[in-house]
């Protein structure tokens, strides 16, 4: 799709005139059922994006960007949002939140929607690990930017480096001696999982033995279930360590636990991922590795400012790519005798 195609080259294209055109977009019902589908395929064939803020636009540029999260439900995404909106705010834009709840075809739906609605800029965090598959972009000059997520030199992007994440729960856990491992977490199409796995996995090997629980989303009642599966294992193979790929997981394991009466972290030492607040204030204070959400949102939100404005301003524009290192934060859930 392209900006540059007008509501007089559909026009042209279906041999109508303006009005026509317009009434297809407004009126259809005015419109005989050759003519409009004459319209309509111009319409397919050219790539028109209906442009529904142009009354706006005509005064100045769109003062509203977009961030479409990965999931609504979980705190992190909150928390990085929270960076975001403060970040616009000083800029002096609003921010239309969607969320994608991991569904592609949601994704699809909400971009076309923000590109519709000719906003400034789009923040994403997609559901494809690699990035936003081009072809769910009209392509049409609206700068993107990856929010947790990196997308190579295409994209401006702000990513935490999950592997060496992955990596810290395991050498923290092999170093308070431990010599069998869990990871729970889930789905393999959630990019994070693969990197914060493949740390642990690295760091845990030749330490021991490492048992995979995986989930079917990141959510307490996933962590449940998981710590029901765990809690099933003969007592000689079971886990003494779980690392969850975020805290509602572990959240959710703790809560089986302390159900099953096994102890935490006497019994099983757990530590989750992203230190959301919930995490400090469990009945066991929860060890996690720590993202830095709040600034996550915010660089993203300023890198979006730079490249709407070297756009505007016929800059050219240099892609930049921050990645910020995670830390461990240790609390009761790891500390045994506590």
């Amino acid at each position: 799709m392209s900006s540059s195609v007008s509501v007089k080259d559909v026009a042209a294209a279906a041999g109508v005139s303006v009005g026509t055109v317009s009434n297809v977009l407004n009126r259809p019902d005015r419109v005989g059922e050759a003519t409009r589908s004459r319209v309509e395929s111009a319409i397919e064939k050219l790539g028109f994006v209906r442009n529904e803020s142009a009354r706006h636009l005509r005064a100045g540029a769109s003062r509203t960007i977009g961030y479409l999260v990965l999931d609504a439900a979980n705190p992190f995404f909150t928390d990085v949002a929270r960076g975001v909106e403060e970040a616009a705010r000083d800029a002096g834009l609003a921010v239309f939140l969607c969320n994608s709840d991991n569904s592609r075809q949601r994704e699809h739906e909400y971009l076309e929607l923000l590109f519709e609605q000719r906003v400034r800029g789009v923040l994403v965090t997609p559901v494809d690990p690699g990035g936003v598959g081009r072809a769910a972009l009209p392509g049409i000059g609206v700068p993107v930017v990856l929010v947790d997520r990196t997308g190579g030199d295409d994209w401006c992007s702000v990513s935490v480096d999950d592997v060496y994440g992955g990596r810290l729960a395991g050498e923290y856990l092999v170093e308070s001696g431990h010599e069998r491992f869990a990871f729970v977490g889930g789905p393999d199409s959630i990019g994070q999982v693969q990197d914060r796995l493949r740390g642990f996995r690295g760091a845990v090997e030749g330490a021991g033995a490492l048992t995979v629980l995986p989930t079917a989303a990141l959510t307490v009642a996933e962590g449940r279930a998981a710590g029901q599966r765990l809690a099933g294992m003969p007592a000689s193979r079971r886990p003494t360590a779980a690392f969850c790929a975020n805290d509602l997981l572990a959240l959710g394991l703790l809560q089986e636990m302390t159900r099953l009466r096994i102890r935490v972290p006497d019994d099983l030492a757990i530590v989750g991922y992203d230190d959301i607040e919930f995490a400090a204030a469990a009945a066991v204070p929860l060890t996690s590795v720590r993202q830095p959400r709040h600034q996550i949102g915010r660089t993203a939100a300023e890198l979006l400012t730079e490249e709407t404005q070297a756009h505007e301003s016929g800059v050219e524009h240099q892609h930049r790519q921050v990645v910020y290192l995670p830390e461990l934060i240790v609390r009761e859930s790891t500390v045994r005798g506590s």
